[in-house]
């Protein structure tokens, strides 16, 4: 591997605007990156996603394949 050429990899620090932080490995300048959302936030991943339905289509596919 040809060192000139390569970016500088080291730790930083993610801060998410939850508050949650946890350390990781870059080539972002800086010791810190701040972020809007996270794992422990979003959604998807912390079990509090809602299916907004407004049109009612989860209820035509239903009944169009038969549940």
């Amino acid at each position: 591997m040809n060192k000139e050429i390569q970016p500088d990899y080291h730790e930083v620090t993610v801060t998410c605007a939850c508050g949650n932080t946890f350390k990781t490995r870059s080539t972002v300048k800086g010791s810190e990156i701040k972020v809007d959302i996270c794992n422990k936030c979003h959604p998807f991943f912390s079990g509090k996603q809602k299916i907004v339905d407004s049109s009612g289509r989860v209820e035509k596919f239903n009944k169009k394949i038969g549940r």
